[in-house]
């Protein structure tokens, strides 16, 4: 008995909010670049190398832009005057790179992203492709890129339903361990009219495929 009492007050205890990791100087994340040089049994003085470091940190802030960036700031202008037009909206073939969190190796794709209008009205059809950029340009796996996408247009449009369909080949399984290239891996996620009616599922993997 005592033991439940304890796990019951343990619950209630609120959490202590874990501290946000101290975020190193270029000079000391240039210096992680040459200590993996190092490691790799290369010479970080010899003059092919010399400025690779500063050039990997550079590409790095890039590359992982995505952390500097919220989707309140793409999402939050929307269109509410849209002549009465109340059905699918879909973007297609939106191209998109981003690394494993896993290995730090790229994975490369397309998603594709539709949505029936709802009360907040329409978004402009660029900041969708803004929107999977802010999300892949971050340390990621391919499931949670596809839910943070269709979660951040469930909150800010509420749409009657949405729907993401991501398309990537992963550099992980193709130049390293069992070494499968062009396997391609397939995420999607669904949500309101979408998630209850098969049917629309279908339309919107139909107007996917379709070429």
């Amino acid at each position: 008995m005592d033991d439940v009492v304890k796990s019951l007050l343990d619950r209630q205890l609120p959490k202590m909010p874990t501290p946000s990791p101290i975020r190193p100087s270029r000079e000391e994340a240039e210096a992680a670049v040459r200590t993996l040089l190092l490691w790799t049994g290369d010479d970080p003085e010899r003059e092919g190398l010399r400025e690779t470091p500063a050039r990997v940190v550079k590409a790095y802030e890039e590359l992982f832009s995505g952390y500097k960036h919220d989707a309140s700031e793409v999402l939050s202008r929307v269109f509410e005057e849209v002549q009465g037009y109340d059905d699918l909206v879909l973007v297609r073939d939106i191209p998109f790179n981003s690394h494993c969190e896993h290995h730090m190796v790229p994975f490369i794709g397309k998603a594709h992203i539709a949505y029936y209008v709802g009360e907040e009205g329409v978004v402009g059809l660029s900041k969708l492709a803004r929107l999977v950029d802010i999300y892949a340009r971050r340390l990621q796996t391919q499931e949670a890129l596809t839910s943070q996408i269709i979660g951040a247009i469930e909150k800010h449009l509420r749409p009657r339903g949405a729907a993401v369909m991501i398309e990537a080949e992963h550099l992980c399984m193709s130049m390293r361990g069992v070494m499968k290239q062009g396997a391609s891996t397939i995420t999607n996620q669904f949500t309101g009219v979408f998630r209850d009616d098969p049917a629309e599922q279908v339309r919107f993997l139909t107007l996917v495929r379709g070429r």
